[in-house]
């Protein structure tokens, strides 16, 4: 079994949009987005999900579309050409990849919006007691998790904002 190529991590819980494909695909220098989510791969609107997300890439990256079992269960058949960036929309499901073998080292955290019972930890991040719960876990697995939410900002340590927020 072979070592997947991930270039990068992100939560996005928008997923896959423009600002994607323009800042973050090009500083990681990714070629094939996947997006790791069950709803987008195989929930009742995923076809409508897929049809967005795919014209926000552009045409300039290979998408996939594959649930968080399915990610676990095929990464490791991916090609070393195949520069992965692996989009998740909540640190659970992050949580869950690594902790089914997905070989995540750094996961960015980009968007989490404010919902009720959720506390503001920085300008595009917001947390409950599950997400800092699955931000814990992937810590203790060795994941670093920074909010960033473009290239040009200072990476922040997920867990110190949330602790200080």
């Amino acid at each position: 079994m072979t070592s997947p190529n991930i270039v990068w991590t992100r939560i996005d819980e928008r997923l896959l949009h423009g600002q994607i494909r323009i800042t973050w695909g090009k500083h990681t220098e990714a070629n094939l987005i996947l997006v790791a989510n069950d709803d987008a791969a195989e929930g009742p609107n995923a076809a409508f999900m897929q049809a967005g997300m795919k014209a926000s890439a552009g045409g300039e990256y290979a998408v996939r579309f594959f649930s968080i079992q399915k990610t676990i269960d095929v990464i490791h058949k991916a090609s070393p050409k195949q520069r992965i960036f692996v989009l998740c929309n909540t640190p659970e499901d992050v949580a869950r990849l690594v902790e089914g073998g997905v070989p995540i080292t750094h996961c960015n955290v980009g968007n989490m919006h404010f919902h009720e019972g959720k506390k503001q930890i920085a300008k595009t991040v917001s947390v409950n007691s599950d997400d800092i719960n699955a931000f814990e876990r992937l810590v203790k697995c060795g994941v670093t998790c920074t909010v960033q939410n473009t290239p040009d900002q200072n990476p922040e340590d997920v867990l110190e904002l949330a602790v200080s927020a």
